[in-house]
């Protein structure tokens, strides 16, 4: 009895741990987030009726695709990853993963999660959805060790979930202009918010030889000021949505009231130049996007 009670323990924690590895393999929590853009997206272009099925199939194929890419990541990064005090625990470099299962768990997540885009939603949808997992994957991963402006490549499959969900609400027959605005939004907002993150963890990056902040310098004044730069870039475009009939009155004082909130957070960081700073600027990054975005919801014309 003690054996067999035993043996359930073992078991119970073996299947927690190994759940837990691929929760940390695929980046649940960032695919989750990136997910949400993507359903938001889909429910600004939708109109009643919405169709649902479509949706909830828009949310795993994306799920699904943008854990793959989180996943080929850490397979690219394993020795990089073991350097760093963030990223030491994960499964690869702790060898709690064998390379050839996250070779496979990450390859039959994108193939699954490209083949449900393309099928429950439409092609367009899951041809961007792979061009999204190559960048991020093989090209933007590799180039993070190469060059600070890699962060350039990153901003273009980060800011793709929002146009892909447009895309998938509709016939997919092309990238309406209404999708380049929820993508040019996105993509400017990906420069304050990686590069208040890399602020925070420079520390953390130079032990893996990453210098992901735009200043050779680091955490220096033109390193702020770039960051200021980009943030204030957010209000005119915020206001786009807005001028182009979008959403209405409401929705766009929320906008602008959000992006002048931001901007002033990264007028702190350039000020002070402090971690505390870049914090704030990378906690605030975190609701300046789904606000506007909802904003753009509740108020779409």
């Amino acid at each position: 009895m003690l054996q067999e009670k035993t043996y359930e323990v073992s078991l119970k924690t073996t299947i927690s741990g190994k759940i837990s590895d691929y929760v940390m393999f695929t980046k649940f929590r960032l695919a989750s987030l990136v997910v949400f853009s993507s359903g938001i997206g889909y429910l600004i272009a939708s109109t009643s009726p919405i169709d649902w099925y479509k949706f909830w199939w828009l949310i795993l194929g994306g799920f699904l695709v943008i854990a793959s890419s989180g996943g080929f990541n850490q397979i690219l990064e394993r020795d990089t990853d073991q350097l760093m005090s963030r990223t030491a625990n994960r499964p690869l470099p702790q060898n709690r993963m064998s390379l050839t299962e996250a070779y496979l768990v990450a390859s039959l997540l994108g193939i699954i999660g490209i083949a449900l885009l393309w099928i429950k939603t439409n092609p367009l949808c899951g041809v961007l959805s792979g061009i999204s997992w190559l960048l991020y994957a093989f090209v933007y991963t590799p180039l993070k060790q190469k060059t600070p402006w890699a962060v350039f490549v990153g901003a273009i499959p980060g800011a793709m979930s929002p146009m892909l969900g447009y895309i998938a609400a509709g016939a997919g027959d092309k990238i309406e202009f209404y999708a380049w605005l929820l993508f040019s939004v996105q993509f400017i907002w990906q420069f304050p918010h990686f590069w208040a993150i890399a602020w925070v963890a420079d520390d953390d990056y130079k032990k893996a030889g990453f210098h992901l902040l735009p200043s050779a310098g680091g955490r220096d004044k033109t390193s702020a000021f770039m960051v200021l730069v980009f943030t204030f870039f957010l209000v005119p475009f915020g206001m786009l949505s807005g001028f182009f009939g979008m959403n209405g009155t409401i929705s766009g004082i929320v906008i602008i009231t959000c992006g002048m909130a931001f901007a002033y957070q990264a007028y702190k960081l350039y000020n002070e130049c402090t971690v505390k700073a870049a914090k704030r600027l990378m906690f605030g990054s975190f609701i300046y996007l789904p606000i506007v975005q909802l904003a753009i919801l509740f108020g779409k014309n």
